[in-house]
């Protein structure tokens, strides 16, 4: 079991038994009808926007008197930095994650990750569109009341969240931090056999390329994330980027686009292109989805892009996180002997921003 709460500003749906259908129970919830349960290990993440005006932002926070004094609250400071704020009893814990901000208003994710019997806690940024992750430790950090979770998650009443939040979720686990698959478990890629589903591939599986013939994959990882936000899947369809049949994907998962009129606008033999930047509604539109979405990753020699129902997409990058013990121990990655792993250079094509993006797909469709 993963992940037990999610709200956005619709409203929320808490299951101390698990979202989307995973039901197993979780060693860091003992007795969780109990209502003096505690989340002894998990994790809080939230994605925002950052305030166009320059205000403090109270992203989320909860507070209770009694039976005894508990609270949490996450802020985002004008200057830069987000404030972790949390108290039991009497005891009231304050750590800042300092970051640069800057002029727009780009989506943040931020997590607060707790091992309370460990004594360990993490507070972290990411920006979905960036491998960049900013952390900072939250030394001793407090196990979480379930009812209080609870009440964060579906009672808006009790609650105070920032109207730029997109959504709020509750793990019973330390999630990752870092690289993200992108791939959908049915999605087909092609290999030497035909195409097999990309939740299938397995370390010693070869898969065809574009360009560079067929290459082993190396490792696959997969994440259950929720299905909201910078993690809402998208749908692509046929025969929209030589695709044979629709598919999705990741909203970061990347796009290997050619043809004579990228050569033109870009001065490149290709570009790479998230699938967020590919909406329009008509060629591509967020996918319905459940509560929680597991995505998977290829992990390739070379970070060869493969072919998935015809369109080129770009298998997992992972540049040098090998050489980083402690970025690899907080990924997806974590498990996998660094030894086993390559390392990626950056990327060799472009990757397009927003509004280049829609200028191309605009030109492409005229």
């Amino acid at each position: 079991m993963s992940w037990i709460g999610l709200a956005d500003q619709a409203g929320g749906r808490f299951s101390a038994t698990g979202l989307g259908g995973d039901t197993r129970p979780s060693p860091a919830l003992a007795a969780p009808d109990n209502p003096e349960a505690l989340l002894a290990t998990g994790t809080l993440l939230l994605e925002t926007r950052l305030s166009s005006n320059g205000r403090l932002q109270t992203l989320l926070q909860m507070h209770r008197s009694h039976p005894f004094n508990s609270g949490l609250s996450l802020q985002a400071l004008p200057q830069g930095g987000i404030v972790l704020i949390q108290t039991q009893g009497q005891e009231v814990q304050h750590v800042t994650l300092p970051y640069r901000p800057n002029d727009r208003t780009d989506t943040l994710r931020i997590g607060f990750s707790w091992d309370a019997p460990r004594r360990w806690g993490q507070l972290t940024l990411e920006r979905p569109e960036s491998d960049v992750v900013h952390s900072i430790a939250v030394p001793s950090p407090h196990p979480l009341w379930l009812a209080d979770l609870r009440t964060m998650i579906t009672d808006a009443r009790q609650r105070r969240m920032d109207k730029e939040v997109d959504f709020i979720a509750v793990s019973s686990r330390i999630e990752p931090v870092g690289p993200m698959p992108g791939l959908t478990g049915h999605l087909p890629v092609s290999t030497p056999t035909g195409f097999r589903d990309a939740g299938h591939l397995r370390r010693g599986d070869t898969v065809h390329t574009d360009g560079a013939g067929a290459v082993p994959v190396l490792h696959t990882v997969s994440r259950t994330v929720p299905a909201r936000g910078s993690f809402r899947p998208v749908r692509l369809r046929a025969p929209y980027f030589d695709l044979r049949q629709d598919v999705t994907v990741a909203p970061e998962q990347r796009l290997v686009i050619q043809g004579s009129k990228v050569e033109y606008m870009f001065g490149q033999e290709a570009v790479l292109v998230p699938a967020r930047h590919l909406i329009n509604g008509v060629a591509a539109f967020p996918a319905d989805a459940p509560d929680v979405v597991t995505y998977t990753g290829l992990i390739l020699p070379g970070h060869e892009a493969i072919l998935a129902a015809g369109c080129p997409v770009e298998s997992l990058y992972i540049g040098r996180i090998r050489r980083k013990p402690d970025h690899l121990a907080r990924s997806v990655l974590a498990g996998i002997d660094r030894g086993l792993l390559p390392e990626h250079p950056q990327p060799f094509w472009p990757v397009l921003r927003q509004y280049e993006a829609v200028t191309l797909a605009d030109y492409r469709a005229a």
